[in-house]
């Protein structure tokens, strides 16, 4: 991985999840078995920090936030969108807690797996526990090139790189609707929604990107990208 991808404020990791590929026919039906699918509206709240752990979540269609709170902050951590886990942090016997909070940026449906029968399928397949391994290692280094940038880069390369992460690996478009709020998306950078407001201005007014409303499209990809990288 080059070093501008490890050093992201992106709150994605890079890794592919393709465990549920790992499954025999048998294991598949077994999961479907303990699973059910969940809708929730946007604005939800889908798991809550410190509680307890039952199921182990995916992402079939939708957008949540996770993030830690004390009552009065939030940090935002990562970014879910299809195909993402929540609760594998607590697949452990040892951690039953939820570390952190999750709540829907848009309507969404999840489907929620029985953590006892996750656990078994993990007992049995070991190829499956490599992949789901290799995606907890992929969100810690994800998590800790994000910490890095909020905690080193200027406010410009902090937003620079939430915009490029939210166009090239969460909508794959280099135009698209940002179901985001002003205030979620300075969260996401680790800002003040009136700074967010302010630099989303100066970068829409010197052809950077193009905001129309929710709308915005990435029309200088390359010096955006020059933001983001030297921060």
């Amino acid at each position: 991985m080059e070093e501008a991808a490890r050093f992201s404020g992106c709150t994605l990791s890079y890794h592919q999840n393709r465990c549920f590929e790992k499954l025999t026919s048998e294991e598949r039906d077994f999961l479907d078995a303990n699973s059910v699918s969940i809708k929730y509206r946007k604005g939800e709240m889908i798991c809550k920090q410190g509680g307890f752990v039952s199921h182990v979540m995916y992402m079939d269609k939708g957008l949540a936030k996770v993030f830690l709170e004390n009552g009065s902050n939030s940090l935002v951590l990562r970014i879910i969108p299809d195909g993402s886990f929540l609760g594998l942090a607590s697949i452990s016997e040892t951690h039953s807690n939820f570390p952190y909070s999750a709540m829907a940026y848009v309507d969404s449906e999840i489907k929620q797996i029985d953590v006892n029968a996750f656990r078994k399928l993990m007992e049995q397949n070991h190829v499956f526990v490599k992949e789901i391994i290799d995606i907890l290692s992929a969100n810690s280094i994800q998590i800790y090139g994000r910490f890095f940038c909020l905690t080193y880069k200027q406010a410009f390369g902090r937003l620079a790189d939430i915009l490029l992460c939210l166009s090239d690996r969460i909508f794959k478009n280099t135009e698209f609707d940002l179901p985001l709020s002003r205030k979620e998306l300075a969260e996401l950078s680790g800002m003040s929604s009136e700074t967010v407001i302010r630099m989303l201005k100066e970068f829409n007014e010197e052809g950077l990107i193009k905001i129309d409303g929710k709308s915005i499209e990435v029309i200088d990809y390359h010096r955006l990208k020059q933001i983001s990288d030297t921060g």
